[in-house]
């Protein structure tokens, strides 16, 4: 008689926990490894300080003429261009580093759970993107002229390059994660911590608490607190439209073979 129970896809390919480690700092390497050929590469071109110029552009175009961002300590002009080059080294090696990531547990993950893991590591990558971008090309600006526009004539603006470093990382990181709105939805969803219907009902509560969120993290200034509020809402929908989605097209084998009216 066949037995006519289903083989574990994971059977006889468990590893020794001292092989897990091994493998782990072999992928911790090749992902600084990554991010180590990514910084010789910025430092060669462009350079550090024609980074700090790039990221800087925004806020010195909307100061008045003549106008530049001063270093109030001895260090600042050496170590701000260097962290700035070390952050977009790791920006640049982050698909490298989420693959390595990838790489260490797909082997213990089946094949239905691979196809949910793998497209949420990659659009939550290139929606983390989507969001500095979004803040860089458009929020700052926005917010650096409204906030330039009540700027007394008596006054010469002249900011401190570590504040304005501070300042550009809080709002990236920012808008980075709130551009991940869809992808806690889906996982949500996905894992049944709230049904779709539950989502669906939130979503009144859901626009005050992006407006709030927005309030507190962006500076005091409607501009940049509906630049991030808007696109929340926005992403909140598109969660619930994604999470059906994969729902539908991750489910287990067993959960797929149920089908009600089925004989047991």
């Amino acid at each position: 008689m066949s037995d006519s129970t289903p083989k574990d896809e994971l059977a006889g390919s468990e590893q020794p926990f001292v092989q897990h480690l091994v493998e782990l700092r072999d992928r911790l390497v090749k992902a600084c490894i990554a991010i180590g050929v990514a910084a010789v590469a910025l430092s060669v071109y462009p350079g550090p300080a024609a980074l700090y110029d790039i990221l800087a552009a925004p806020l010195i175009a909307q100061l008045p003429t003549g106008a530049t961002l001063i270093a109030t300590s001895v260090i600042s002009p050496f170590l701000v261009p260097l962290k700035i080059l070390l952050m977009t080294a790791f920006l640049l090696a982050l698909p490298v580093v989420l693959y390595q990531m990838w790489a260490f547990v797909a082997p213990g993950l089946y094949s239905h759970e691979k196809k949910l893991v793998l497209p949420l590591v990659v659009s939550s990558t290139l929606l983390f993107f989507i969001g500095v971008a979004f803040c860089y090309f458009f929020v700052f600006g926005q917010v650096f002229s409204f906030i330039q526009s009540f700027a007394p004539k008596s006054i010469t603006a002249a900011p401190d390059i570590e504040a304005y470093l501070g300042f550009v990382i809080t709002m990236f990181i920012a808008f980075g994660l709130a551009f991940e709105v869809p992808i806690v939805v889906i996982v949500l969803a996905r894992m049944n911590v709230v049904s779709i219907q539950k989502l669906k009902d939130f979503r009144s509560y859901f626009i005050v608490l992006a407006f709030v969120i927005a309030a507190v993290i962006t500076p005091p200034d409607v501009v940049s607190q509906l630049a991030l509020a808007i696109p929340m809402c926005i992403l909140y929908e598109v969660g619930i439209w994604a999470a059906q989605l994969f729902i539908k097209h991750t489910q287990a084998p067993e959960a797929e073979a149920e089908v009600p009216g089925s004989a047991p």
